[in-house]
């Protein structure tokens, strides 16, 4: 069985991040190791919650997975929230390397064409040297325009988004997905360079915001890849599962709206097959 380690928050209530992340993968087949960087009552969307840094504990938690000679086959980071968990996350990254595992980098840090509450430039620029050490980045539109100092666009065409993926592959990356790309009116989806060729894929956009989608649609992303998917397979495969959630939680009238109601389509991901 693929062994992946996902390193990111966990929030108590909220269907986000780590408590998205576990159950997607535990469900595809694969065993999810977790890391939670910080411990949230509630995600920060809530009018109040408590935060607990557990930054403090993480590299001795790592240190006794090496001494039981613990590997994985990926290791899949989501929101980073200060510049001590960045530089964490790199010493693990270099600590498993003997591993070659696949290095799965959701650099979260804005969207809607503004960085979120408490990151700046010079966060961006930490996080940007994180992303050099990956094999595939995430980055949606206004991520990638804070990445490569271009200027963030609602409306463009496919060559702003192609340009866009260049320069985000030449910061280092070894291939990227851009996500959040509307090239159609009512649609939306990725655009990425899976090392040979460009690739891209459109769903149907929904005009609502529901929180836990971008974790849905990497940690699923994720499972495909180190089940043996393509880059274009995984995500394909993650674009209609998120998008198939999203509208199955539209149809719910006593859904949260906190989260996407991800626990309605689990199953579905139960008919991945191991590929590789």
């Amino acid at each position: 069985m693929k062994r992946v380690l996902t390193i990111q928050d966990i929030s108590c209530i909220g269907k986000c991040s780590i408590t998205i992340a576990l159950p997607v993968l535990s469900t595809m087949g694969v065993e999810c190791a977790i890391l939670p960087t910080t411990l949230l009552s509630c995600h920060t969307a809530f009018p109040t919650f408590t935060s607990y840094d557990l930054t403090d504990h993480m590299m001795a938690i790592v240190d006794t997975w090496k001494q039981q000679d613990i590997h994985f086959d990926a290791i899949y980071t989501g929101y980073l929230g200060s510049f001590k968990e960045i530089e964490l996350v790199k010493q693990i990254i270099h600590l498993f390397q003997e591993d070659d595992p696949l290095i799965f980098i959701d650099p979260v840090m804005g969207d809607h064409g503004e960085l979120y509450a408490g990151f700046n430039e010079e966060y961006v620029k930490e996080n940007t040297t994180l992303c050099s050490l990956a094999d595939i980045i995430v980055p949606n539109v206004t991520e990638a325009a804070y990445m490569t100092n271009m200027p963030y666009k609602s409306e463009y065409d496919v060559d702003y988004i192609r340009s866009m993926l260049d320069r985000v592959i030449e910061m280092g990356a070894k291939h990227a997905v851009i996500t959040g790309v509307s090239l159609y009116p009512g649609k939306t989806g990725v655009y990425g360079f899976d090392g040979n060729s460009y690739f891209s894929y459109q769903n149907k956009h929904y005009d609502a915001i529901f929180y836990g989608t971008g974790d849905l649609f990497a940690s699923t992303s994720v499972g495909a890849l180190v089940q043996g998917y393509s880059m274009e397979e995984a995500f394909q495969l993650a674009s209609d599962h998120t998008a198939h959630t999203i509208d199955v939680t539209m149809q719910d009238p006593n859904r949260a709206w906190y989260g996407v109601d991800f626990e309605s389509t689990l199953c579905d991901l139960g008919n991945i097959k191991n590929k590789g």
